[in-house]
C-alpha cells in the first residue's frame, strides 16, 4: 500500500548551479573516455544519488511521523528542488540517456511539465433525462406525506425558506467579522467530475480554505492527480492510497482537519457557486449550529397496518418513505426539512466528525450516510437537514445538474445492498434512533424491559409474559445483545422463535452493546450506550414503567436510571429483586396512568410497644420476610417511659435492611393513645403510616397488598376515591360496634357479589393497617378539638354504637371523624378470613386489663395469615374496579358512599353546624376545618 500527500510545486531551474555542475562533469569526461573509467563513474554517480535520496527520504519520514500534524501542510517543495538539482551533478544527461532502460534509471523522474485543466479534464455527459411519474395515486400519496410532514415540522420545530433562513443571524455571516474556515473533501474512484467539481468550487461566493482530493484504491489515481496538479493552487491537496478506505475513509480524513467546518461530497455532486456560503451561513446559527446539512435526504419507513415496517425501498408504499428533493414526483424542497440521514454530501462541524465513530458500524461497505446521522443524534442530539433552494436560481442548489434525485436510476438498487440498509437503518429504530415516524407519531406502552444477560431474561419472563398476554396491554423487551445476551438465545429464554431478532416489528430489541465495548475493560463505553440507546427507545415508545432487576450491574442502572429521568412523559424505572417478579404480575393489571407513580407513596412500619419481648420478635420475624418490591421503607419503634431492658436491647439489635431505623423513647408514660397517635405523623402528601402494636403478625404479602391497593384505587388519576381513607390487613370476625357483638363473615356476605371482593367499610382498623396522611392531618386536629378525659362529655353521640362508651381509644375519635365525614377503609376478603396481619391477643393495655369487662375469645379475632399469592383469589385475578367496590357503614349494613355522608350529616355533631345536606370541608395540608360544602 502506498499514500502520499502531493502538492503542485512551484519549480525553479537553478540555472547557474546547474551549469557548473555541468563544466565540471565534462571536464573529467575529456580526461577519462575509456569504458572502465565511465563504470567506474557511473557506481561513484550512483552512490552519491543513494546518499542524496537517503537524506531526501529521512525529511519525509519525518514529517509522516504520527508526532507531526500534518494540517499544518509542511512544504516538502525544497527537497524536491534540490534533489532536480543535484541529479544533474550525479548523473548527466548523455549518462542517463545509456542506462535509462535500467532498472536503476526509474530511481530518477524527469521533470513534470506544467500542464492546465484544460489539457487533462475530462467532462461526463448526463446521458439521460429526468422522468416523471405518471403514476397519480403515488403523486398523490408522496406529495401528500411531504405535506404532511412539513405541517409537523413546522408545529414542532419550526421550518424556513432559504430567504428566512439567510436573514437569521449568525456567526458565520459573510458580512461579518468573521470568516469561517471550510475544508471541502472530495472522493473520487472512476467518475469524470472533478474537474467540474473543482470549477464550482473556486467560484464560490465563500471561499474555501482547502479541498482535499482522494483517491482510495482508484483505478485513476494517476489522471485524478494531473487534474489536481494542473490547478496549480496550494490550497488543493491531493491524497491517494492503494487500499481503497470505501465510504467511512473520507470521513477518517475529515478528523485531520483544522478548519472549523467541513464539506464532504460524493463524486457527482456539483455545488451551486452560493452553497458554500449558504450552508455556513445556517451552521452558524443557534438553531442549526449542533447539526449536519446536506442537499439530499431520506424519511425512513413508516409502520404499516399490520405493525411491522417494509423495506425503504418497497414499490407504490407511502409508508416507505420519502427522497428528498424528488423531481419524479415535483417534489422540491424549497422550506428546510429535517430528515432521518442525509445522502451525497455533509456540512458539518469538525467536531461533530468524530461521533461517526463512537460505535463500529454495522457495515463499512455501505450505510456511511445513516450511520453518521444516526450517531450524531444518539450521542450529540444532532439533527439532519436538507437545506432549502430557490428553484430558479442553479447557484443555491448543493447539486446544481440533480444527478441523485433520478431514484430509480441512480440509487442503490442491487437486492442484496438494499437488504443491508434495510437491517442497518432497522438496528438503529431498534436502539434508540428517533426517526421522523417516531417524532410524528410517538407510541404509548405500558412497559419497557431490559435484561444485561440472559439469567436476567428468565427472571424478568413471567412478568413481561403477563404485560404482553392482558388484553390492552404493550410491552416490549430491550437486552444487551452481544456476548453479554445474544439476540436468539433471549428468544429461546422467551419462548419466542428466533426470527423475532430479525424481524422488523417491535418486540425485542438488541442494542449491540458489544458494537462499542467488546474489548473495553472500562464501564465508560457499557454506561454510554445503555444510556444512549434507552433513552432513545424511552422517548419513542414512552413506557410508563422501565423494569429490569434491583441486582443488575451498577453502571447499568445508573444508564438507566439517567435515560428514565430524560424523560418529560414521566417513565418510571421499576428495580425489581428476582424473588418478587412472580409476586407480582398484578403489575400488568393497573392503568398505565397508575404504573409511573409506582415510587411515588413512601410507607413507613411504626411499631408501638413496651414490655413485650418476645411479641416484638414475632412481629420483627414477620416483617423482615416480606416481600418489598425494592423499596425503601422506613421503621420506628415508639415505646413509653417504662420500657424493659429487654425490648430496648431487641430493639437496639434489631438490623433492618429497607431502609433507616428510629427509636422514639417518652419521658412521661403517656398510654396507648398518645403512643399510637403519635406515633406516626406525614411530611408529605406520599406519606403512609403502618400502625402495628407488638402483638401482631403480617403475612408476607402485606406490602404488596398495601401497594397493589394504593396504585389501583389511589395513584391512578382516572379513579376518584376521596373517601378512602385507610387499608386495612386485617379481615374481622365480629361486628365490634354493636353491643351484642355478632359474629360476621364477609365472603357470605358478599357470595352474590363475589366471596371475595374486597370491600369499604366505615370502621377504621386497629390491628394492622395504613393510614392516609390528608385523613391523618385531619383526624389529629380533629381529636384535639374534640378529646375529653370524660368520654361522656364527647359530643359525638353516634345511634346505638358501643364506641360511645369507649375511654381512652383513639380509634373511637378515628370513628367519630370518618362517620362525620363519610370515610372509608378498604378491607382484604378472602376465605376464612384470612388476612395480611392477624392479632395474637396478648395481655395489654386493653387486652384483659382490669377496667375491661368485655370478654375477648381469641378465636374470634385471630386469624390465618395469608401464605400464598393472592390475586387468583380476587375477582377475575385482580382488584375490581374502584365503582364496584361495595361499601358498608359502622354497622356492617350495604349503604352507598353518599348515603354514608347523609347520615354523618344528618347526625350534625362535627366540629363546625352546618346543614343536613353538607359536611365538614377541611384543609388537607393542615387538617383545619374551613367550611362546609355539599356532598
Amino acid at each position: 500500500m502506498k499514500m502520499g500527500l502531493l502538492r503542485n510545486p512551484t519549480m525553479k531551474s537553478g540555472d547557474y548551479l546547474e551549469g557548473m555542475l555541468s563544466d565540471y562533469v565534462n571536464s573529467k569526461t575529456k580526461s577519462r573516455s575509456s569504458p572502465k573509467s565511465s563504470s567506474a563513474r557511473l557506481v561513484a554517480a550512483l552512490t552519491c544519488l543513494q546518499f542524496v535520496f537517503a537524506i531526501y527520504a529521512t525529511f519525509l519520514l519525518y514529517y509522516m511521523s504520527p508526532s507531526i500534524d500534518l494540517r499544518t501542510k509542511p512544504e516538502f517543495s525544497w527537497a524536491t528542488r534540490f534533489a532536480q538539482q543535484w541529479k544533474h551533478f550525479v548523473i548527466p544527461p548523455h549518462v542517463l540517456s545509456r542506462y535509462q532502460e535500467t532498472p536503476a534509471s526509474s530511481l530518477v523522474r524527469p521533470e513534470i511539465q506544467i500542464i492546465s485543466p484544460s489539457e487533462v479534464c475530462e467532462h461526463e455527459n448526463i446521458d439521460f433525462v429526468q422522468k416523471k411519474s405518471n403514476d397519480e395515486q403515488m403523486i398523490k400519496l408522496k406529495r401528500e406525506f411531504y405535506e404532511e410532514l412539513l405541517e409537523f415540522q413546522k408545529k414542532s420545530i419550526g421550518t424556513e425558506t432559504l430567504s428566512e433562513l439567510m436573514k437569521m443571524k449568525s456567526k458565520w455571516d459573510l458580512k461579518g467579522p468573521k470568516k469561517p474556515k471550510v475544508t471541502v473533501i472530495l472522493n473520487h474512484f472512476k467518475r469524470k467530475t472533478l474537474c467540474s467539481q473543482l470549477d464550482s468550487l473556486l467560484h464560490q461566493t465563500l471561499p474555501f480554505h482547502q479541498i482535499w482530493v482522494l483517491s482510495f484504491g482508484s483505478p485513476n489515481e494517476f489522471s485524478l492527480k494531473r487534474i489536481v496538479d494542473s490547478y496549480n493552487d496550494s490550497r488543493i491537496s491531493f491524497i491517494s492510497s492503494s487500499y481503497d478506505f470505501k465510504y467511512y475513509g473520507r470521513f477518517q480524513m475529515a478528523l485531520q482537519t483544522e478548519a472549523d467546518l467541513v464539506y464532504i461530497l460524493d463524486d457527482d455532486m456539483i455545488p451551486g457557486r452560493k452553497m458554500l456560503q449558504i450552508l455556513s451561513h445556517v451552521a452558524g446559527t443557534k438553531k442549526y449550529e449542533n447539526s449536519v446539512l446536506g442537499s439530499i435526504g431520506r424519511i425512513l419507513p413508516f409502520r404499516q397496518k399490520d405493525f411491522t415496517f417494509p423495506s425503504y425501498r418497497k414499490l407504490r408504499s407511502k409508508e416507505a418513505g420519502l427522497y428528498l428533493p424528488d423531481p419524479a414526483y415535483d417534489i422540491t424542497v424549497e422550506k428546510i426539512v429535517q430528515v432521518d440521514f442525509l445522502s451525497s454530501s455533509w456540512f458539518l462541524s469538525a467536531e461533530l466528525v468524530k461521533t461517526l465513530f463512537i460505535e463500529t458500524p454495522f457495515t463499512f461497505m455501505t450505510g456511511e450516510d445513516l450511520h453518521l446521522s444516526y450517531q450524531l443524534q444518539k450521542y450529540r442530539n444532532a439533527g439532519s437537514f436538507v437545506i432549502p433552494v430557490n428553484p430558479i436560481d442553479k447557484e443555491t442548489w448543493g447539486d446544481s445538474e440533480h444527478r441523485l434525485a433520478y431514484v430509480s436510476e441512480t440509487t442503490v438498487i442491487f437486492k442484496d445492498i438494499v437488504q443491508v440498509r434495510d437491517d442497518q437503518w432497522w438496528k438503529a429504530l431498534s436502539t434508540g434512533y428517533i426517526t421522523q415516524w417516531a417524532s410524528m407519531y410517538p407510541q404509548k406502552i405500558d412497559a419497557l424491559f431490559y435484561a444485561h444477560s440472559i439469567s436476567e431474561v428468565k427472571s424478568l419472563a413471567p412478568l413481561l409474559e403477563k404485560f404482553r398476554s392482558t388484553v390492552g396491554k404493550k410491552a416490549y423487551i430491550a437486552i444487551s445483545g452481544g456476548r453479554f445476551c445474544p439476540c436468539e438465545e433471549a428468544a429461546t429464554a422467551l419462548n419466542w422463535p428466533k426470527s423475532v431478532c430479525r424481524e422488523r416489528r417491535f418486540k425485542i430489541f438488541d442494542l449491540g452493546i458489544g458494537a462499542i465495548s467488546e474489548t473495553s475493560k472500562s464501564e465508560v463505553p457499557v454506561l454510554q450506550v445503555v444510556y444512549s440507546s434507552m433513552k432513545g427507545l424511552i422517548k419513542i415508545h414512552n413506557p410508563s414503567v422501565v423494569i429490569t432487576m434491583s441486582d443488575i450491574d451498577s453502571d447499568v442502572k445508573k444508564a438507566l436510571k439517567m435515560a428514565t429521568e430524560t424523560n418529560t412523559n414521566g417513565s418510571t424505572l421499576v428495580l425489581l429483586p428476582r424473588p418478587t417478579i412472580s409476586k407480582v404480575l398484578w403489575m400488568a393489571d393497573l392503568r398505565s396512568t397508575a404504573l409511573p407513580n409506582w415510587k411515588r407513596m413512601r410507607l413507613s412500619v411504626n411499631i408501638i410497644t413496651q414490655n413485650r419481648a418476645n411479641s416484638l420478635t414475632r412481629l420483627l420475624k414477620s416483617l423482615i420476610n416480606a416481600y418489598y418490591v425494592g423499596d425503601e421503607i422506613a421503621i420506628s419503634f415508639n415505646v413509653d417511659s417504662k420500657v424493659d431492658e429487654e425490648t430496648i436491647k431487641l430493639i437496639n439489635s434489631f438490623e433492618w435492611p429497607h431502609g433507616p431505623k428510629t427509636l422514639r423513647r417518652r419521658i412521661i408514660q403517656g398510654g396507648l393513645i398518645r403512643a399510637v397517635s403519635e406515633s406516626w405523623y406525614p411530611t408529605t402528601d406520599d406519606d403512609y403510616g403502618l400502625l402495628l402494636e407488638d402483638d401482631i403478625e403480617v403475612s408476607p404479602y402485606y406490602y404488596l397488598w398495601i401497594k397493589y391497593a394504593l396504585l389501583a384505587y389511589h395513584y391512578d388519576p382516572q379513579v376518584s376515591l376521596p373517601e378512602l381513607s385507610s387499608i386495612s390487613l386485617y379481615s374481622p370476625r365480629l361486628i365490634e360496634v354493636v353491643k351484642e357483638r355478632p359474629k360476621w363473615n364477609a365472603t357470605d356476605f358478599f357470595k352474590r357479589v363475589h366471596p371475595n371482593t374486597p370491600y369499604l367499610h366505615q370502621l377504621p382498623c386497629s390491628w394492622g393497617a395504613v393510614f392516609f396522611p390528608k385523613q391523618w392531618r385531619e383526624f389529629y386536629v380533629y381529636m384535639n378539638m374534640r378529646f375529653t378525659e370524660d368520654a361522656k362529655q364527647n359530643p359525638v353521640q353516634i345511634p346505638k354504637s358501643r364506641t360511645n362508651g369507649w375511654q381512652a381509644s383513639w380509634k373511637k375519635f378515628l370513628i367519630d371523624m370518618m362517620y362525620l365525614r363519610g370515610y372509608v377503609s378498604l378491607y382484604p376478603n378472602f376465605p376464612n378470613q384470612t388476612s395480611f396481619s392477624t392479632n395474637h391477643m396478648e395481655p395489654g393495655a386493653h387486652i384483659s386489663a382490669k377496667d375491661n369487662v368485655v370478654r375477648h375469645d381469641k378465636e374470634d379475632f385471630e386469624v390465618p395469615l395469608l401464605k400464598q399469592d393472592f390475586r387468583q383469589l380476587l375477582p377475575a385475578g385482580k382488584l375490581p374496579p374502584a365503582s364496584r367496590l361495595p361499601s358498608l357503614n359502622l354497622f356492617n349494613q350495604a349503604v352507598s358512599l353518599k348515603g354514608l355522608k347523609a347520615a354523618g350529616a344528618k347526625l350534625g355533631q362535627d366540629v363546625l353546624e352546618c346543614d343536613a345536606t353538607e359536611i365538614v370541608l377541611v384543609d388537607h395540608q393542615t387538617g383545619l376545618p374551613i367550611r362546609c360544602a355539599k356532598f
